[in-house]
């Protein structure tokens, strides 16, 4: 069914025929129900389109809702939404909605230069109007907002069409129409300005020059104003005679401006005050449109020159002169008269003019010595260069043009998608995603999203391994050395000299930067040639390290694999992180953990980088020692599950027993790969070799290299039929002489007492652990003990003491930026809060949540999830409840102990649910399947459910249930 709004409201069948709609309040009723289409209009709203005297009451408005209701049939909906309705129909079914999609979509081509396009979709949009918008609610007060707006983008889509008829070629046809527009809107000067030009471009300069004068008539009687700049500027330029050939002027852009306007203002600013100043970046960072953009706002008069198509030097000047049109002056050009250069500095000796020199790299000596002479001897000349390094010479200012911000990435991909392709909607996380594997380059974002005419934005998306391919296709009319990414690379390679572009091609190996001296390292180099490469932006150092895009560093990579070097290199670079893993793998465990997780953190992606070549290259042994020495580091950060496929792999690629002298790796392997979604097979397959190995390196007078995999044995044991075993072991460790052993053991002691109900011995082990984990300064150690007395004050009922320790606990993880744990403390304070603050609690749920989605934490979600499932029964809301309960049953890992505190709790909140529901069977089922995951820490009795944090109500149906079994 479609809807007209724009003239008489009315309704039409798919075949065409006319709804019969009725008189004039259900024609106004539905007039305000579809100027926003599937939004809920206020009841009040709605009797003012009936009865704008307000005498309408609620039972005759619902009367009349009935009434069009039967109108139009199964062809629409009209649905009572809290205190008002909506009517359910696609928005292109409604005119108005319809027309202003075409609006924008003609304007959008307007400013693609598609003015054909442009002038047919605004055409089709403007015919779609039958009259004053709005019109069967003129009387209605609430609807004159909307039937403003709507008359003024119509209007607007009148100029733009009419603009688009010019630009084909059609001026003469539309001045008789601009005429009458320009008398009915004398005060719009879009539309005079319409008119000056199709007047001026059938020959009526004139006739344009009146039209100039009528309006700054009536914008001086009606406003007190002048007219604007842009219609200013037209009469100048219609006044103009002069005919002394004008500086070469910035090229003519056909696309908009993305993403940078503060920092046109901000060079253009710098200008005011500075004589000299560089953009300076890599290839396709979009130094020449700021450039042009700059020079658009310049009060001065400019000249561009662009150097990119000379191939030395030696055309410098003479590209200069034949900017500034001085040959077709008529200057002399023999060898006896001046020289260029004496003709340049004659001629801008006392000329207010800004220099934009674009393009300056490859020419970058002659471009210093010509520019430091210009400015020196030509005082009110202004230069602005691009070049992707500096020139080097006495005040100059440099910018440091830099990619595209995310937000802007993703508008330029989707303006620049939008020319090619209409309607090339795309998920923006998707598009975010592309745009960040380009490096946010500008370039590279419009090559690749040129490729939208013939493939979706997912296909692309798939193809981002290889950037350079993906972006591999340019316009025809482009630069040779701006057609595809890796020309655009390739410009600023090949001016490298030898020794550059070997460090350069060596420092693709590093992922997420490095420091200098690890560049170094590796790299084989010096400083000074580092120091190069930034200068001619291959490498930006911020932050103290050096980095490399991630588009140039692709390029570099081809050129490292032509060199025959990568398996050099790469061996080089997993020496250098694996040294660092070990150095640091100490002191994690120490005070100084809080120096050594940011040196960590940030050298993560090196880590993975080394990690994937060990994997892909067969280095069983290496990745074993990787994996051992960042375990630690990975368990704290809460990033373990990234690493398991490699972890699952190295497995894979082994023999049955592993590698002499590396059993320790090889248990920290297998917990690794055990933590992520596809581990639970290999960890049953290695779980008796691991032990077997673990026994050994801990049994002997001298304690193991890792000491926290005795800690996550037993982490991972504990969701097993048998964790018995693995808990005497690590038990044993109570008295062993490694400190941090040590104290992980005490904790671990503590849950055999829990589970034989023994509060008072399971606190005094706890606390002896939080004694051990401070007297080493650990702050993760000391984050779990505190929980775990936290958790045993609040199965005593002590909810502030429990809150206090949880805080506490909290403070140390944050400090960490233990992602994982944070969330699980976070769910634990929610849980203490949950009886006297729910509001506090569902924060915390919350919090929680968003926090473990970063972590990829899938227990952490669960987790978080369960507790929002307590706060929606609270609220009386079951099936949100049911909802969240299940999610959370869903992403539970069963086999790891953090979980089965959340598996129980879930399983007796669906049992909740079940008994609101009145379902006594299903809701006993599930009590009792809580009361089975609950002996995991001991007997279902009341006070093991009380320490998992579950409410007395619950406790007594869970063990209700067990009973009456």
């Amino acid at each position: 069914m479609l809807f007209g709004i724009l003239g008489e409201t009315r309704a039409w069948h798919e075949d065409g025929a006319e709804v019969p709609l009725g008189g004039p309040a259900r024609r106004a009723l539905l007039a305000q129900l579809l100027v926003h289409p599937g939004e809920v209009v206020s009841a009040d709203r709605l009797s003012d389109a009936i009865d704008p005297a307000g005498s309408l009451s609620a039972h005759a408005l619902q009367s009349q809702v009935s009434r069009l209701r039967k109108a139009l049939g199964p062809g629409a909906a009209i649905e009572q939404a809290g205190a008002g309705y909506r009517i359910v129909v696609p928005q292109d079914d409604v005119d108005a909605c319809r027309f202003e999609r075409l609006a924008r979509e003609g304007r959008a081509a307007l400013r693609a230069d598609d003015a054909e396009r442009a002038v047919a979709l605004l055409r089709e949009a403007l015919g779609l109007w039958r009259g004053p918008a709005l019109a069967s609610l003129a009387e209605a007060e609430t609807a004159q907002p909307a039937a403003v707006r709507l008359e003024e983008h119509r209007l607007g889509a009148l100029e733009d069409r009419i603009e688009g008829e010019c630009r084909i070629g059609e001026p003469r046809s539309v001045i008789p129409e601009l005429r009458e527009l320009v008398g009915r809107h004398p005060l719009r000067e879009r539309l005079a300005g319409l008119l000056m030009r199709a007047l001026f471009a059938e020959g009526g300069q004139a006739a344009a020059l009146v039209v100039f004068e009528e309006t700054r008539r009536h914008l001086a009687d009606e406003l007190g104003a002048d007219p604007s700049a842009e219609l200013r500027a037209l009469h100048r330029e219609l006044l103009s005679t002069d005919p002394s050939p004008a500086p070469t002027a910035p090229p003519a852009q056909l696309t908009a401006f993305v993403g940078r306007a503060d920092e046109v203002a901000e060079v253009a600013g710098l200008l005011r005050v500075a004589r000299l100043v560089t953009l300076v970046g890599p290839g396709g960072v979009g130094k020449t449109r700021l450039s042009v953009e700059v020079a658009g706002v310049a009060a001065d008069d400019v000249c561009f020159v662009e150097l990119a198509p000379l191939h030395d030097g030696a055309g410098l000047t003479q590209a200069l002169l034949g900017a500034f049109g001085l040959r077709e002056n008529g200057l002399t050009m023999g060898d006896s008269g001046p020289t260029p250069v004496d003709r340049l500095i004659a001629a801008l000796s006392d000329r207010q003019l800004l220099l934009v020199l674009d393009n300056c790299e490859h020419v970058i000596d002659d471009v210093a010595a010509l520019a430091a002479r210009l400015l020196a001897l030509c005082p009110r000349l202004r230069v602005l260069a691009t070049s992707r390094e500096p020139l080097g010479i006495t005040g100059e200012n440099l910018w440091q043009v830099r990619p595209l911000d995310g937000e802007a990435a993703v508008r330029l991909f989707t303006d620049r998608a939008d020319a090619v392709r209409r309607g090339s909607a795309a998920d923006p996380q998707v598009v975010s995603r592309i745009c960040a594997a380009l490096d946010n380059l500008p370039l590279a974002i419009e090559l690749v999203a040129a490729r939208v005419r013939t493939l979706d934005v997912g296909d692309l998306a798939g193809r981002l391994d290889d950037v350079l391919e993906v972006a591999a296709r340019g316009g025809r009319a482009a630069a040779e050395r701006h057609r595809t990414l890796r020309s655009v690379v390739a410009w600023s390679w090949d001016l490298l000299s030898g020794p550059e572009q070997q460090a350069a091609r060596r420092f693709t190996v590093f992922a997420g930067g490095a420091t200098a001296e690890s560049a170094l390292r590796v790299c084989g180099t010096d400083g000074e040639t580092l120091e190069l490469l930034v200068d001619k932006s291959l490498l930006e150092f911020t932050g103290g390290r050096y980095r490399m895009l991630e588009t140039i560093r692709a390029y570099g990579a081809e050129r490292l694999d032509a060199a025959g070097e990568r398996e050099l290199v790469q061996r080089a670079h997993t020496r250098w992180v694996l040294e660092l893993l070990r150095t640091a793998d100490p002191h994690l465990r120490r005070s100084e953990q809080l120096e050594w997780l940011p040196v960590l953190r940030v050298e993560h992606s090196n880590f993975s980088a080394a990690l994937c070549w060990a994997v892909e290259a067969a280095e069983v042994e290496t990745g074993l020692q990787l994996l051992a020495s960042a375990s630690n580091y990975m368990w704290i950060r809460g990033v373990s599950a990234s690493v398991a496929p490699q972890a699952i792999a190295l497995l894979e690629a082994m023999d049955d027993a592993p590698p002499a002298g590396l059993g320790e790796e090889y248990v920290a392997c297998v917990l690794l790969a055990a933590a992520g979604v596809a581990g639970r097979p290999v960890w049953q397959r290695h779980r008796a070799t691991a032990e077997k190995a673990l026994a050994t390196a801990w049994s002997g007078a001298r304690p193991g290299r890792y000491p926290v995999s005795l800690f996550l044995w037993m982490m991972r044991n504990a969701g097993e039929a048998d964790p018995q075993r693995a808990f005497a072991f690590v038990s044993s460790q109570r008295d062993c002489s490694e400190p941090w052993a040590r104290a992980a053991a005490r904790y671990v002691s503590g849950f055999g007492p829990l589970g034989q109900e023994d509060t008072a011995l399971a606190a005094h082990a706890f606390g002896t652990a939080v004694e051990g984990f401070r007297s080493l300064g650990d702050r993760w150690g000391t984050a779990l003990a505190l929980d775990a007395l936290a958790g045993l004050a609040g199965g005593r009922g002590n909810r502030a003491e429990a809150i206090a320790l949880t805080d506490e606990a909290l403070a140390l993880t944050e400090q960490l930026g233990a992602l994982e744990d944070s969330a699980d403390l976070l769910v634990n304070r929610g849980d203490h809060r949950f009886g006297e603050d729910a509001a506090a609690a569902r924060a915390d749920y919350d919090q929680a949540a968003g926090i473990a989605r970063r972590a990829g934490s899938s227990t952490g979600v669960a987790a978080a999830l369960r507790g929002l499932g307590d706060i929606a029964l609270l609220d009386g809301d079951l099936a949100e409840a049911g909802r969240l309960y299940e999610e959370a049953l869903e992403r539970i890992d069963p086999h790891w102990v953090k979980s089965v505190g959340t598996r129980v709790r879930t399983l007796a909140g669906l049992g909740g649910v079940a008994a609101r529901l009145g379902d006594t069977t299903g809701a006993r089922t599930r009590y009792r399947e809580a009361a089975e995951a609950a002996v995991v820490i001991g007997a279902a009795t009341p006070d093991a459910l009380r320490l998992l944090g579950l409410p007395e109500t619950v406790i007594e149906a869970v063990i209700e249930a067990v009973s009456a079994r």
